[in-house]
C-alpha cells in the first residue's frame, strides 16, 4: 500500500502507531487502525485481526486477548460473571517508584476489573463448566491474593457443583508488591485442586502467552489436561534470566508451547481457532 514507508521489506508503523509515513514522506494519523504483527512485521487492520480471533491472518501470531474476551470465546451467550467483589487491601502498604495502591487504580481504571482475573459459570457446548481467566493487562496478570482467591473459589464451585473447571493462565508470576502473601496463593490453589481431583472432577488448564513464574510452578501445570496456545512463552525464569545463570545459549524456541509439548510437558498445542471445539471434546472423554 502507498500509505507505508518500507525498509528492508517491513512495515515503519508499530503496534497502536498514531503516526506513520506515506510514499510522499507526509506524516498520516491512523489512530490506531493499524497494528504490527511482532511474528512477521506485516501490518494488519486492527478490524481484520479482532474478527480472526487477534492471530495474524498471515504467520498466525496468536496476539494476547483480555479476560473477558476469553469468557466470550468460549461459553455460550447467557453465562454469568461471579466473584467479583474481592479487592486488594495492600497488605504490606507497598511503595516502589510508585505506590502500590497508585499501580491498582490505574489498572482498575484502564481494565475495568478490581483485579487479574474473572471467573465465570456457563455453557460450553453441552457441558456446564466454571471458567477463571486472568487478565494480563492488569499489572501483568500477576498472582496477588485477590487473584489467588477468586481462583480458589472457582475450584470449590467446581468441586461442589461437579462442574468441570478451566483455567486460562496468562501471568507474569506472583505479585512482588504482596510479597509472601502473593506466595501462599501457590499453595492455597494446589491444595485446592488436591481436593477437586480427590472428587474426580476434571481440571484443564489453558496456558497463554505468557505464562510463567509462580503461576506456572503451581495450579497452571498441575491440569489433567494442560493445553496451550501455539508461541506461548512458558516457564518459570524467564529465558534471559537462565541463560545470564547458567551462562550457556538456550535451544531454539526454548521455553515455547511447542518446544514444552515436544518434551512431554504440555499435551497439546491448540490454535485459538479450534480451542473451543477441542475443550468440547475433551470434556466429553471427560464426563463425570
Amino acid at each position: 500500500m502507498s500509505w507505508f514507508k518500507r525498509e528492508n521489506g517491513d512495515y515503519e508503523s508499530g503496534p497502536g502507531a498514531e503516526n506513520v509515513t506515506d510514499a510522499t514522506g507526509k506524516t498520516v494519523r491512523t489512530e490506531g487502525l493499524w497494528i504490527k504483527c511482532l511474528g512477521c512485521r506485516a501490518v494488519i487492520w486492527k478490524a481484520e485481526l479482532e474478527a480472526n480471533l487477534n492471530v495474524c491472518p498471515k504467520c498466525q501470531h496468536h496476539f494476547k486477548m483480555g479476560a473477558q474476551q476469553r469468557i466470550d470465546l468460549l461459553l455460550e451467550p447467557g453465562y454469568e460473571l461471579v466473584d467479583l467483589g474481592l479487592r486488594s487491601t495492600d497488605p504490606l502498604n507497598f511503595t516502589d517508584v510508585k505506590p502500590y495502591k497508585q499501580r491498582l487504580r490505574k489498572a482498575q481504571e484502564a481494565t475495568g476489573l478490581n483485579d487479574a482475573i474473572i471467573n465465570a459459570v456457563g455453557q460450553l457446548g453441552l457441558h456446564s463448566v466454571v471458567v477463571s481467566a486472568m487478565e494480563y493487562g492488569f499489572i501483568g496478570g500477576s498472582m496477588g491474593a485477590v487473584v489467588g482467591e477468586t481462583i480458589a473459589r472457582a475450584v470449590d464451585r467446581a468441586r461442589t457443583g461437579r462442574k468441570p473447571l478451566i483455567i486460562i493462565a496468562a501471568s507474569g508470576g506472583a505479585r512482588m508488591m504482596e510479597g509472601v502473601v502473593s506466595l501462599m496463593q501457590m499453595a492455597k490453589i494446589s491444595t485446592a485442586l488436591g481436593e477437586l481431583d480427590d472428587a474426580k472432577v476434571p481440571y484443564i488448564c489453558v496456558l497463554t502467552d505468557p505464562t510463567t513464574g509462580g503461576v506456572t510452578a503451581s495450579f497452571a501445570m498441575l491440569g489433567d489436561l494442560n493445553i496451550a496456545e501455539p508461541g506461548a512463552l512458558i516457564g518459570f525464569a524467564g529465558p534471559r534470566v537462565i541463560e545470564q545463570t547458567i551462562r550457556q545459549k538456550l535451544p531454539e524456541g526454548f521455553q515455547r508451547s511447542e518446544f514444552l509439548l515436544e518434551k512431554g510437558f504440555l499435551d497439546a498445542v491448540v490454535h485459538r481457532r479450534d480451542l473451543k471445539s477441542y475443550l468440547i471434546r475433551a470434556l466429553g472423554f471427560m464426563q463425570i
